[in-house]
C-alpha cells in the first residue's frame, strides 16, 4: 500500500468532516446535554414530585393509628370513629385518596392489612405505606411481648457491610465497586453507540460518493484497500478529536461546577431535611475515586480496534448498495453482532468473571464493549487482555482484506439490490 495515498484520503475525510456544521454543533451540544441531564436528575431529586396523599385510618386496636400519624402526619388521618361506609364514601368522592382498616388480627394474628383506594397509586407510595405499617405493627407486638430495651434495639438495628479490596501487594484499599461497575457499563455503552454512529457515517459517505459518481474518479487513481483504509483512518481521527474535545469540555464544566457541588454537599450535611430530600444519601458517597490511566488507555485501544473492525463491515455494505434504503438486509448481521455484544454487557456488569463474560470479552466482535467493562470492574488477567487484543487485530486484518475485495467491485456496481450471494461473487471476482 502507498501510505501517501492513504494520508491524502485521511486528510480529505478529516478536514471535510471537522469543518462541517454537524460536527461543530454536535461537539458543543452533547457535553451541554450531558450537563443538562445531570442537572435534571439532581433537580428531580430535590423537587417534591409526589403529590400529597390523604389516607384514612380506621383503627380498631386504638394503638396503631397514633404511631402511623407520628411517622407521617401529613399522610394519615384518624377516622376510627367513623363507619367504614362513610369512609368509603369519602374515598369514592375524592375527599380521601384511600383508607386502611386495622384490626386486632393484624397485630396478634397473621392477617395482612389492605389499602383500598381509587384512582392511581404509585409503587413508591405503596412501598412507603407497607414499610410504615410493618414498623408500627412490629413495635406493638414487641410492646405486648414486654421485651427489654436491649431486644428492641436489636430489632431496630441494621447491619452494614463495609468492603475493602486486597491488592496483589497485600495492601488494603477502599472498594468502589458500585462506581467502577457504573463506569464500566458507561464505557461499554459509549463504545457501542460510537461504533454504531461512526460506522453509519462511513456507510453513508461511501453511498454518497457512489451515488454522485465521485468514486469513479477516485478509484482510477488509488487502490480500493488504500481508499478504504484512508476513509476509516480519517473518520477515526474525527471520532478521537470529538472525544478529546468532549473530555476537555466536561472537565472544564466539572471544574466550574465543583464549588457549587461542595456548597450543596455542605448544605446537605448540615440540614437533615435536605439529606432526606435526596433519599438520605450520605454526601460522602458522592466522592469520585481516581480513574486509573490504564483504564483510559485501554478504553481508547478497544474503541479504535472495535471501530476498525466494524467500519470495514459498514463500508463494504455501503459499497454494495446505491441508496441507504437498500442497506437493511445487508446490515442485519452487523446489527445482530453489535446488539448481542451490548446485551452481553449486562451479564459482564453482574458477573464479570463468569464463563459467558470471559467469552464476550475475548470474542473479537463482542470484545470492544465487554472487555473494557471487565477491566473497570475486576482484575482481568494480562493473558486475557493480550489474547483479546491479538484476536481483534487478526480479525481486523481478515475483515479489512475481505471488505476491500468486496469494496473494489461494489463501488463500481450500479442498479439493483445486492444480496449475500452478490457479495460472495464479488469477493471471488476480485
Amino acid at each position: 500500500m502507498h501510505w501517501n495515498q492513504i494520508y491524502l484520503v485521511l486528510k480529505r475525510e478529516y478536514l471535510t468532516r471537522v469543518k462541517s456544521k454537524v460536527f461543530i454543533i454536535s461537539t458543543l451540544l452533547i457535553p451541554l446535554g450531558f450537563v443538562a441531564y445531570i442537572a435534571l436528575i439532581i433537580g428531580i431529586q430535590f423537587w417534591e414530585s409526589e403529590p400529597r396523599q390523604d389516607i384514612a385510618i380506621h383503627d380498631q386496636t386504638s394503638v396503631l393509628v397514633d404511631r402511623l400519624i407520628e411517622r407521617n402526619e401529613d399522610r394519615y388521618q384518624n377516622l376510627s370513629d367513623a363507619s367504614i361506609d362513610s369512609i368509603r364514601t369519602l374515598v369514592q368522592t375524592g375527599r380521601m385518596d384511600g383508607y386502611i382498616l386495622l384490626t386486632e388480627e393484624h397485630v396478634s394474628g397473621d392477617a395482612t392489612p389492605e389499602f383500598i383506594y381509587t384512582g392511581s397509586s404509585s409503587m413508591a407510595l405503596q412501598t412507603s405505606i407497607r414499610t410504615e405499617l410493618r414498623d408500627v405493627i412490629r413495635e406493638e407486638r414487641l410492646t405486648r411481648a414486654e421485651v427489654t430495651e436491649d431486644v428492641r434495639n436489636i430489632f431496630d438495628s441494621t447491619v452494614a457491610l463495609h468492603s475493602r479490596k486486597l491488592t496483589e501487594t497485600g495492601d488494603e484499599e477502599e472498594d468502589h465497586a458500585a462506581f467502577y461497575s457504573a463506569l464500566g457499563f458507561i464505557l461499554g455503552l459509549i463504545i457501542f453507540f460510537s461504533l454504531f454512529m461512526y460506522g453509519t457515517i462511513i456507510m453513508r459517505g461511501v453511498i454518497e460518493e457512489k451515488s454522485n459518481r465521485i468514486i469513479e474518479v477516485i478509484a482510477s487513481s488509488i487502490r480500493p484497500i488504500e481508499l478504504l483504509t484512508g476513509k476509516i483512518l480519517g473518520i477515526t481521527s474525527v471520532a478521537l478529536t470529538q472525544f478529546l474535545i468532549w473530555t476537555g469540555l466536561i472537565f472544564l464544566i466539572g471544574l466550574a461546577a465543583s464549588p457549587l457541588a461542595m456548597m450543596l454537599a455542605g448544605d446537605i450535611s448540615a440540614d437533615p431535611a435536605a439529606a432526606q430530600a435526596v433519599g438520605g444519601i450520605d454526601p460522602a458517597t458522592f466522592e469520585i475515586p481516581a480513574v486509573p490511566p490504564s483504564l483510559i488507555i485501554l478504553f481508547f485501544t478497544f474503541f479504535i480496534l472495535g471501530y476498525f473492525l466494524y467500519s470495514a463491515l459498514f463500508a463494504s455494505v455501503g459499497s454494495a448498495v446505491d441508496s441507504e434504503s437498500d442497506t437493511q438486509q445487508l446490515m442485519m448481521p452487523v446489527f445482530i453482532l453489535l446488539f448481542i455484544g451490548f446485551f452481553l454487557n449486562v451479564e459482564v456488569v453482574q458477573n464479570p468473571d463468569s464463563a459467558l463474560s470471559i467469552f464476550g470479552s475475548l470474542f473479537p466482535f463482542f470484545a470492544p464493549m465487554n472487555m473494557i467493562t471487565r477491566v473497570a470492574i475486576s482484575s482481568v488477567p494480562f493473558w486475557q487482555l493480550a489474547v483479546s487484543i491479538l484476536l481483534m487485530i487478526a480479525t481486523i486484518t481478515g475483515t479489512m482484506l475481505l471488505s476491500a475485495r468486496i469494496y473494489r467491485v461494489g463501488i463500481l456496481q450500479y442498479g439493483g439490490k445486492a444480496g449475500f450471494k452478490d457479495l460472495l461473487k464479488w469477493f471471488q471476482q476480485s
